[in-house]
């Protein structure tokens, strides 16, 4: 069995397809650079806050340790420290006295060991705040090679006021660090989901910046659609009744009202598109003056007449703020779908219509089959009609009355058949004072 064919979408909408894709993709670009950009910051912030955290712990448990060394009787006092809680824990302290001519010895160690690291980059430390009398930072590796942080603060001999020694912390660079990594994790994660979102708000707002776009093809292709669906039959007519004219010498005239009927019809059909292409583009649709209606009416009753079909028109005066040339075209279309659906089944080759005009009202009725009223929005789609047309008329009949803030009803005839009502607004000058004027105009053809 073979698989059915699937309709390939045309170039021009696989051409905004595709300018919806680039917008989404430029809108998601956009928030992931922003977000990487947002999140560096955030991490590189929270990164020296957490060095700067550090070092003021180190700065802190130093500057205790130094202010609780003292001399008496010129030997160094260390008694204060063990009790401290300066020199338990970490970051981990040491004291390192200095000596005359040597390198500074380290005379005291916090209770609590954790970083084995060499003695020449505590004494290079320890040298250099004795030189600078202020505290010195400094980074080097334990044994293992790990990475540690060295913060010394230098101490006073109590007799000579001179630099004695320095205080040394030393601080766990991954301390800290699992808060850190849970941060990164966090900002990976948020930023993930936040382009996810964006990426889907964006393609619902370019869709939604891009409906224009679609609505304008959609309705290219719904008024080309209507043109080669409406003008086939006219020109194939046409073109029948001349090639036959030319094989037969001297037949063209037998053909010439044929012909006629084909281009009367062709002409119809582009009145129509014209009014469905002024509708379809919503700019400046309805241009709305005071119109008697009765006389519209009237003449396009008198060019339905002409086909030989009996048209009864029962006329009120009107007046209705409408687009004449709209209204002409819906009028006609109603008329042309009552003689094409509602012929007398006595008389089939004539029509029997009756026409009224009552207010802001214009009602078309036949001797047909009838319509049911709940088939009514059925019938005024595209392509619906039941009895071989296109049910382009009535869409566009029912379109036309909602321009003009109205409606098209149908209803059951009395006798037999159906009974379409267009409904327009009235003038505006003359609502209140009643349908019409009273006087009713009866025309028989």
């Amino acid at each position: 069995m073979a698989e059915p064919v699937r309709p390939r979408r045309s170039p021009a909408r696989r051409r905004l397809h595709r300018l919806r894709l680039r917008l989404t993709a430029a809108y998601t670009l956009i928030t992931v650079a922003g977000l990487a950009c947002l999140s560096w910051l955030v991490i590189r912030t929270d990164d020296r806050a957490r060095l700067d955290a550090e070092y003021d712990e180190m700065r802190r448990r130093a500057s205790v340790a130094a202010s609780l060394v003292y001399y008496e009787d010129g030997r160094i006092r260390l008694d204060g420290l063990d009790d401290d809680e300066a020199t338990s824990g970490t970051p981990q302290v040491l004291v390192l006295e200095g000596r005359p001519g040597g390198d500074p010895a380290t005379v005291f160690r916090g209770r609590t060991a954790q970083f084995a690291v060499r003695d020449t980059a505590i004494r290079a430390v320890t040298r250099t705040a004795m030189d600078e009398e202020g505290p010195v930072r400094a980074e080097a590796r334990d044994r293992t090679g790990e990475p540690v942080r060295l913060l010394a603060v230098p101490f006073y001999h109590d007799a000579t006021d001179e630099v004695a020694g320095a205080a040394v912390a030393i601080g766990d660079p991954a301390r800290g660090a699992a808060e850190h990594r849970s941060l990164v994790l966090s900002l990976v994660v948020g930023a993930g989901a936040l382009t996810a979102l964006a990426a889907l708000t964006g393609h619902v707002l370019s869709g939604r910046s891009m409906r224009p776009a679609w609505e304008a093809l959609e309705q290219q292709e719904r008024l080309l659609a209507d043109a080669a669906h409406e003008l086939r039959t006219p020109v194939a007519v046409m073109r029948g009744s001349v090639e036959v004219a030319a094989a037969a010498p001297g037949g063209l005239e037998a053909h010439l009202p044929r012909i006629r009927r084909a281009a009367e019809r062709m002409a119809d059909v582009v009145e129509n598109l014209l009014a469905r292409g002024r509708l379809e583009a919503a700019v400046d649709v309805v241009r709305a003056e005071p119109l008697r209606l009765d006389q519209l009416v009237e003449e396009v009753c008198a060019e339905v007449s002409e086909g030989g079909h009996g048209v009864e028109s029962r006329l009120e005066e009107s007046v209705v703020d409408a687009d004449a040339a709209l209204v002409r075209v819906a009028v006609r279309n109603l008329l042309d779908n009552a003689v094409r659906h509602g012929r007398d089944p006595g008389a089939p080759e004539r029509a029997g219509l009756l026409v009224t005009v009552r207010g802001p009202e214009v009602w078309v009725a036949d001797r047909g089959p009838g319509v049911d009223p709940a088939r009514l929005p059925g019938l005024t789609e595209r392509f619906s009609s039941p009895g071989g047309g296109t049910g382009i008329g009535l869409s566009l009949v029912r379109r036309i009355a909602q321009a003009h803030r109205g409606s098209l009803t149908v209803r059951a005839r009395p006798g037999g058949g159906a009974e379409f009502v267009l409904r327009l607004a009235p003038d505006r000058s003359r609502r209140g004072r009643g349908r019409g004027t009273g006087r009713t105009l009866t025309i028989r053809s």
